[in-house]
Formats: C-alpha cells, structure tokens, sequence
C-alpha cells in the first residue's frame, strides 16, 4: 500500500467512531506498515483521520488489477 491508495477499515475503531468497512484515503506512512488513514464522506468532507496498521487495511482497487 502507499500514499493516495483507496483502502477499506477490516475491524471497528470504536476511539475515532469508525466502522469495519469504512472507505479512506491513504495520506501518509508514518514507518513501515503503520498509515495515516483519512475518511471522508460523499460530499468530500473530512470526518475521521487516524494511523492504522496495515493488517487492519484491505486496498481497493478502481479498475482491473493482474492477480500476483
């Protein structure tokens, strides 16, 4: 994962009022596997910001992606 990748939340963050399967924005990677997650809704307005760990991010992806 890296900055500007669209990600999905996989558990509830009950301390910043977040919900597994809320959809952020990767702003910025504080060390290895640790990101700066920004939620937003419809309108474009910021309502969560938070540092994740990767393992409780699934990356989404906008259009056809090779399998690995």
């Amino acid at each position: 994962m890296k900055i500007l990748d669209t990600v999905a939340l996989l558990r509830n963050l009950p301390e910043h009022k977040l919900l597994s399967g809320s959809v952020g924005v990767i702003v910025e990677e504080w060390q290895p596997g640790i990101f700066e997650v920004e939620f937003s809704d419809l309108e474009g307005r910021a309502y969560a910001l938070a540092a994740i760990k990767a393992g409780d991010l699934l990356p989404l992806h906008h259009s056809l992606v090779e399998a690995a």
